[in-house]
């Protein structure tokens, strides 16, 4: 299994926990409320999306990561497309962190 592979089923059981929230309005209010753990905003999301994104998660502290499609994002959390997703649980954040720093070419940006 790759690590790709396991950020994916890593989600898909962080939302069946109901430790994800997904969607931009509803990662915005989780980063802005001080529950997300770990942000992930999809590669095809346009650049003023990620732009906001990795300036709100830098000033709030929240590790941020750009991964995978809005289709594959959405298909783990069993939704349609996402553009973005939070990450509640500092258990999950933390696995689904050292998946994605293995799998390389992501940006983190916090701590």
């Amino acid at each position: 299994m790759t690590n790709r592979n396991k950020v994916f089923g890593l989600l898909g059981l962080a939302m069946k926990a109901g430790k994800v929230q997904s969607g931009e309005f509803s990662t915005e209010k989780s980063v802005k409320s001080g529950k997300a753990r770990l942000v992930i905003v999809s590669d095809e999301s346009s650049e003023n999306t990620k732009k906001m994104f990795r300036n709100m998660c830098t000033y709030y502290e929240v590790p941020y990561f750009e991964f995978g499609g809005k289709e594959e994002l959405g298909r783990a959390v069993g939704k349609r497309m996402r553009a973005s997703l939070a990450v509640l649980d500092q258990g999950f954040s933390e696995a689904i962190e050292k998946q994605l720093s293995m799998n390389g070419g992501s940006e983190y940006e916090g701590e």
